[in-house]
């Protein structure tokens, strides 16, 4: 069975706007029922295939790193530093890049920068946090207590 005239238009604009409900409104569905249909077109498999080749003939000539270095060069000249932290972000992702929360990292280097991060904030508030972070001091009162206790009997 072959696609009637507002199916091939659904399956265009489908493949344009990627959103059923707005491919069913613009293919000439009411707007009151573009949600229902649009849900519903997708579910025929002759659509399907239709989006399908539509998608396998879609093709580009723009080189997709170099746009969005471009606009990177744009973006930083520019001082919109919110597009060029966006362009970068892209960049990365593009390239392959991870996530700084996803590598790992060794104990040496993780030991390495601890002993830098104390040297900056002191003796004195690295003993602190150590305290706080072991409650060194309260075990200490405790054992003292119970030293004392003991001994008094």
């Amino acid at each position: 069975m072959a696609l009637n005239e507002k199916q091939e238009k659904f399956c265009q604009n489908y493949i344009l706007h990627r959103n059923a409900t707005e491919a069913a409104k613009a293919a000439g569905y009411s707007p009151e029922s573009a949600k229902n249909q649009g849900y519903r077109l997708l579910q025929n498999s002759e659509i399907k295939t239709r989006v399908e080749e539509l998608e396998s003939e879609l093709t580009t000539t723009v080189d997709v790193i170099s746009e969005v270095e471009r606009q990177y060069s744009v973006a930083k000249e520019g001082k919109h530093t919110n597009s060029a932290l966006k362009a970068l972000e892209l960049l990365s992702r593009v390239r392959g890049a991870k996530p700084e929360k996803d590598s790992m990292v060794s104990v040496e280097t993780i030991e390495e920068e601890i002993v830098e991060y104390m040297k900056i904030i002191g003796e004195q508030k690295v003993q602190k946090l150590f305290d706080q972070a072991f409650n060194i001091r309260q075990k200490n009162i405790e054992y003292d207590t119970k030293e004392a206790n003991e001994d008094d009997d």
